[in-house]
């Protein structure tokens, strides 16, 4: 069967193929990073850890001092900021040390970033229905 279809039409499906393979393997790695961005950011301990490092590296101890949790708890914490990219470890003689990823976020920034069309024009009807119903700042001042 393969000797009948044109050497061209098998260069074309492969090619699509190779494409459809490529952009979904994108999409589910930016999904998946995307998905353990929001993950690790969604815990009220782990976005304490980041607002620490935003001003210098500290060192595991450290950003375990002002927690009511073992150090092992927040070493957890810390692999998952870890494993989504956000911080970066070293070791220097016993001591572990993190640094913040200032690159880290974009992904999701852009993400965001991508809504905020939506949210312009939320509030553009919302000043229109406000107009429409006669609320607003100078409709108190008549009464």
């Amino acid at each position: 069967m393969v000797e009948n279809i044109p050497a061209i039409k098998i260069n074309c499906l492969v090619d699509h193929f190779m494409w459809v393979v490529i952009v979904n393997q994108m999409v589910e790695n930016s999904n998946s990073r995307l998905d353990a961005l929001f993950a690790s950011l969604s815990d009220q301990t782990r976005r304490s850890i980041l607002l620490m490092l935003l001003e210098s590296d500290l060192t595991v101890k450290e950003i375990a001092a002002p927690f009511e949790m073992s150090l092992a708890a927040v070493s957890k914490h810390i692999q998952i900021l870890v494993k989504a990219g956000l911080l970066t470890q070293h070791k220097s003689g016993r001591e572990k040390w993190c640094r913040l990823d200032p690159n880290a976020l974009k992904p999701a920034a852009f993400w965001l970033e991508s809504y905020g069309q939506f949210l312009d024009e939320g509030f553009e009807l919302l000043e229109q229905l406000i107009e429409l119903q006669g609320i607003g700042p100078d409709s108190h001042a008549d009464t």
